[in-house]
């Protein structure tokens, strides 16, 4: 009988487990205590290094996402859409253990950062191309089912597919705001909302950054309808 505790996947590593999820690599690229310059430094890099490969994942998601929905494919895109709007839910999660670094520890852990600034994060960066792209696919999809988005939130069951792709794109942005947000508040809470960043950038920029919408045209349409509703005698919409 063969031993299941001998790895048998090629790589470093004692154990296929590590071997898979090459954990050698992983766990390396963490500075070793010696190389710090404040412990909260292994807190900084775990909060942020995960967070790139949630990132990574929610990227490829969405790419894989606008090909499907070019494809016609609204079912399939809308559980990757799912799956990477759940994703900035674990991201924006993550940001609230920095609040366990005082300032006066960021202070010191600042100094070893150089110019990083979270704007230079490569999956925060592909979020930004990946979200716009999606968002002209589905725009592509309602021409060619030749709706508009009032069409698409009031024809009902006949447009379902359509309508739970629209809201899932809606809760993406609405999380994305939300990651943001929160990203914002932590800077705040961590070294102030009146000072100078990293990259020489005045924090209260930020905020003017937060409200970024990958599909506005699904927020216009709310404003559409409200707009196009009446309101009854007892005071709440109706038709």
């Amino acid at each position: 009988m063969a031993d299941l505790n001998t790895p048998i996947l090629p790589g470093p590593g004692a154990t296929d487990y590590e071997r898979y999820l090459r954990t050698d690599e992983l766990l390396s690229l963490q500075k070793e205590p010696e190389e710090v310059v404040h412990r909260d430094e292994h807190l900084f890099q775990a909060v942020h290094q995960s967070s790139e490969l949630w990132l990574k994942l929610i990227g490829t998601e969405l790419d894989a996402a606008t090909a499907l929905v070019d494809g016609d494919a609204v079912a399939a895109a809308t559980r990757l859409i799912r799956r990477a709007a759940d994703a900035m839910v674990l991201i924006t999660t993550h940001l609230t253990l920095l609040e366990h670094m005082s300032p006066a520890d960021y202070a010191v852990v600042r100094t070893a950062l150089g110019h990083g600034a979270g704007f230079d994060s490569p999956g925060f960066r592909r979020l930004h191309r990946s979200g716009p792209a999606l968002g002209e696919a589905f725009e592509r999809l309602v021409q060619r089912r030749g709706l508009t988005l009032i069409d698409l939130y009031e024809r009902g069951p006949a447009m379902e597919d359509l309508y739970q792709l629209a809201e899932q794109l809606t809760t993406l942005d609405e999380r994305t705001i939300v990651w943001r947000f929160q990203h914002l508040k932590t800077v705040e809470r961590i070294i102030g909302g009146h000072v100078i960043g990293t990259q020489g950038t005045p924090v209260e920029v930020l905020g003017k950054r937060i409200d970024v919408r990958f599909f506005p045209g699904l927020w216009r349409v709310r404003d559409d309808i409200t707009a196009g509703s009446k309101l009854g005698t007892d005071g709440h919409g109706g038709r």
